[in-house]
């Protein structure tokens, strides 16, 4: 009962002091919107980037260049892997087939029109492999167009529109840096990904030609395979270790020069990051709500000063230390909970309107709700206005009733 009467207090209090309330609840509404939108955007962002990843198959396996001693490509500069390497792990039983990838950057131009865009050199086997590149018109290159180094190249679905509009792109000749290219084909659409790359606006062409007529070396950043079981993956992607460690004369795996992943490593390193960046911007967030705390108990210790008339009133008439304390950590708490109402409806608002405009921008951005923020931001709020309202209630619970009534 005690606690109910402090409730009913509480409540009065603050609906007779609407305009405060509202103005102290605002730092509590920013943060809880900002963690139900940080949990939203890592779910989006976690899921994005493990579509692309398994939009490639689980069939598949990369091998990726990696400077000796290092856990992550990147950083020196790797020219060892050999489009010989790729040629010698098809040859392993579990492996139906491979791609090499470079990549460079050029201008290209067709009549009157010319941008700078990436150039994606891969093997022929490309087109078979990634399952998410599918030709609209035209062929794509052969085998025997890489060994040649024939001057061809495929266009993706915003290159070709932007070099020739309405106009047919088949059969024409295109200029890449100095050199005439002959576009035999086009993608489809691909939309946007997690990937820096717009693969829709890239130029793809045999890696031999990119490396020998354009970019002038003679090494890949990384293979893709194609493996037939995909419950021996590891046992695979042992062997391919093993083999790169024989053809570069590596006897130490710590000296490696090469990474092996499958495609569930892949995904649970790409998870690993995410989440972690996740809650580097929780950490961040959470401190907006500990300033809005902060906010809350400054105007608790102003009520408590405005009304130590009523309180010395209460005391005087049988009210305990206890319900006085009870009556301001309720509308500490109430005022936490009112902010966690308006600031988890906020973030909701705000996450799935992102998710359209990501989707408006072609991502595959899906909109879940983030209940592991909402419960997070709920448990946080309680404490926040738990311990910001704890000394002023107290403060207000140790007031001599005859004191507080000569109060003006």
């Amino acid at each position: 009962m005690q606690i109910i009467i402090a409730f009913k207090l509480a409540w009065n209090s603050l609906r007779l002091n609407l305009v405060r309330t509202s103005l102290t609840v605002l730092g509590v509404v920013i943060g809880v919107a900002a963690i139900i939108i940080v949990f939203a955007a890592g779910d989006g962002i976690s899921n994005l980037v493990s579509g692309e990843v398994e939009a490639y198959g689980t069939n598949v396996l990369q091998t990726e260049s990696k400077a000796p001693g290092k856990n992550s490509s990147g950083g020196a500069e790797v020219t060892t892997l050999k489009l010989t390497d790729m040629e010698a792990i098809n040859q392993l039983d579990n492996i139906v087939d491979s791609y090499a990838v470079s990549l460079g950057q050029q201008k290209i131009s067709y009549g009157a029109e010319s941008t700078k865009v990436f150039i994606f050199g891969t093997s022929a086997p490309y087109a078979q492999i990634d399952s998410k590149t599918k030709l609209a018109e035209g062929i794509y290159f052969s085998k025997d167009d890489d060994r040649g180094q024939a001057m061809v190249v495929v266009l993706g679905a915003t290159l070709r529109d932007t070099l020739f509009g309405d106009q047919k792109a088949l059969g024409n000749f295109i200029k890449i840096g100095t050199k005439k290219f002959q576009v035999i084909g086009v993608l489809e659409e691909q939309g946007g990904g997690a990937s820096f790359l717009d693969f829709d606006n890239i130029a793809y062409m045999p890696i031999q030609t990119l490396h020998k007529r354009i970019l002038g070396i003679d090494y890949a950043m990384y293979f893709m395979h194609q493996i037939a079981n995909v419950d021996q993956a590891e046992e695979t992607a042992a062997e391919v270790s093993s083999l790169m460690r024989d053809r570069h004369d590596i006897t130490d795996p710590e000296k490696d020069d090469f990474r092996v992943s499958t495609m569930s490593e892949m995904l649970a390193t790409l998870n690993t990051v995410t989440g972690a960046v996740t809650y580097l911007l929780l950490a961040i967030v959470l401190i907006s709500l500990l300033v809005g705390g902060v906010g809350i108990m400054n105007i608790m210790y102003v009520t408590v000063t405005e009304r130590t008339p009523e309180i010395g009133l209460r005391k005087a008439m049988g009210a305990t230390a206890r319900d006085v304390a009870w009556q301001f950590l309720i509308e500490s708490l109430l005022i936490t909970f009112w902010g966690w109402i308006l600031g988890t409806i906020s973030g909701i608002l705000v996450a799935y309107i992102l998710s359209k405009v990501a989707q408006a921008f072609n991502f595959n951005w899906q909109f879940s709700l983030p209940w592991q923020g909402i419960l997070l931001s709920l448990l946080f709020s309680l404490l926040c206005g738990f311990i910001f309202g704890y000394r002023p209630a107290k403060q207000a619970s140790r007031l001599d009733p005859v004191t507080a009534l000569r109060a003006e």
